[in-house]
């Protein structure tokens, strides 16, 4: 058997597979978010441990005797400290924080990091914020030994290992993704060096076996290995098997994601697309990231006093764009604008407007942001062959034909089953366990293939231009 442990920013999820990757048991328990000033974002490392604790705990009242391989993935971008003896400095400074904007924006307009990482130097990426701890904490700052990504930290605890792999380090702004390793030079630009870093691993690979304390308090084997794992998104592929070129996957989740595995490394940071490597090794992906999709929608329902399936459940049939338009920019824009100020916006009211109207823009509004995605995922010669629907999003047929059609490109949706972080990090697990490769991340069983109305492509092709007219009207107001 083997374990997938996929840390959240709201919870840690356990799962047990067996080889025939059936679960076996699956865990959660909750994490919460400290919000100490506005714009800050933290969690303490410790909650982390207890809630793996937890977990591991539950899932032992299952024989884990024979589990072989446990994988890692979990949110990227924190920035969690230790000193020489591995104590933790201070709280983790998550992914969502954007206290280091300002040292972001100094970083960004530096060439270098776009030209070696790959990407924008966004205020969430790690290396940014040990540029704010050196202004504001600099007692702290020269007490850093070593800085792991949240995850590692987990593995930290399960193996004694300092490593981490290549899809959460290319995260970090201090990496050259195409060469998959460290950077010197993006790292001495932020007063940091090598030895500060974790060891490297490919995602599929082994970073350490369980330490013998651990391994007996759960009845594991102390041979166990632990897999490099992957961020959240790359671990995600693994276990939806986007993992080779022209595969691709759509999440509908609080956040829209459009997610393609590539067999080489194609950056255009200017796009706002993310450009970093896979869990696997020689691979890359590229990510357009839609802050809100069924935030959106679910903030649009609580104005309404309603729930999201009550507003798209009685739709109908796929209509035409109407008068009525939608940009879903409720906190800012991450592909392709880069813009945090801009906010949502509808316009083309009238008095014929009605409820079902506004859903309906609700629905394009977001579907049209994953074609801004798609075409900037387009312009560095991505392309998207298949492209798999997952998320609570997807539980809407009228949503589905909606991409289908915006995108031109049929939604493949599997059977119910967990195909998140936590599956793609058994997968992992399983992998380094194992010596398997590819076939261990093999896609899923189809339910349903939603096509394009191909009837309504031209008007959601003209529907599109309207909405980035919209949408380019729209910078600069808010």
């Amino acid at each position: 058997m083997f374990i997938g442990l996929d840390l959240g920013t709201s919870g840690l999820k356990g799962l047990l597979i067996d080889e025939a990757q059936r679960v076996v048991a699956e865990a959660t328990h909750p994490l919460t978010v400290s919000r100490p000033q506005e714009g800050w974002s933290e969690q303490d490392p410790a909650e982390w441990i207890a809630a793996m604790e937890a977990v591991l705990g539950a899932l032992a009242q299952h024989d884990l005797s024979a589990v072989r391989g446990i994988g890692l993935s979990g949110h990227m971008h924190g920035a969690t400290l230790l000193d020489a003896q591995d104590a933790v400095l201070r709280p983790c400074i998550l992914w969502n924080d954007t206290r280091a904007y300002r040292e972001a924006a100094a970083l960004d307009a530096d060439p270098q990091f776009r030209e070696i990482s790959g990407n924008i130097v966004f205020p969430g990426f790690t290396a940014p914020k040990l540029v704010w701890l050196a202004k504001h904490e600099p007692e702290r700052f020269a007490k850093v030994a070593k800085v792991l990504l949240p995850k590692d930290y987990l593995r930290l605890w399960l193996t004694g290992e300092h490593v981490s792999e290549m899809s959460d380090a290319a995260g970090t702004s201090w990496f050259d993704t195409g060469a998959r390793d460290w950077s010197d030079a993006l790292l001495a630009a932020t007063g940091m060096r090598r030895e500060q870093m974790p060891r490297l691993v490919e995602g599929s690979d082994v970073s350490g076996t369980l330490r013998p304390q651990i391994a007996a308090r759960f009845g594991l084997s102390d041979t166990v290995v632990v897999a490099g794992g992957g961020g959240d998104n790359a671990a995600s592929g693994v276990g939806v098997g986007v993992v080779a070129a022209g595969q691709a996957f759509v999440s509908l989740g609080t956040s829209g994601v459009l997610f393609a595995a590539d067999d080489g490394y194609r950056p255009d940071a200017a796009s706002a697309v993310h450009s970093f490597c896979h869990a696997l090794p020689q691979t890359w992906h590229q990510m357009g990231v839609v802050l809100a999709a069924t935030d959106a929608l679910n903030w649009y329902a609580r104005l309404l006093e309603s729930d999201a399936k009550q507003l798209t459940e009685g739709l109908g049939p796929l209509q035409a764009p109407g008068k009525a338009r939608f940009l879903p920019y409720l906190g800012g824009e991450r592909t392709p604008l880069n813009d945090a100020a801009i906010r949502g916006a509808f316009i083309g009211l009238e008095h014929a407007t009605d409820r079902a109207a506004t859903t309906r823009a609700v629905l394009e509004g977001v579907s049209f942001a994953l074609r801004d995605c798609r075409d900037a995922l387009a312009g560095t010669g991505t392309r998207i062959e298949t492209l798999l629907g997952v998320g609570g999003g997807t539980r809407s047929r009228y949503w589905c034909e909606a991409i289908a059609t915006a995108l031109d490109t049929p939604v493949a949706l599997p059977v119910a089953g967990d195909y998140g972080g936590a599956f793609g990090a058994a997968r992992l697990g399983m992998m380094a366990a194992t010596g398997g490769g590819l076939d261990i991340a093999a896609p899923p069983e189809i339910a349903a293939t939603i096509e394009p109305v191909s009837a309504l492509r031209e008007a959601f092709d003209e529907g599109y231009e309207r909405y980035r007219q919209a949408g380019a009207a729209l910078r600069g107001l808010t």
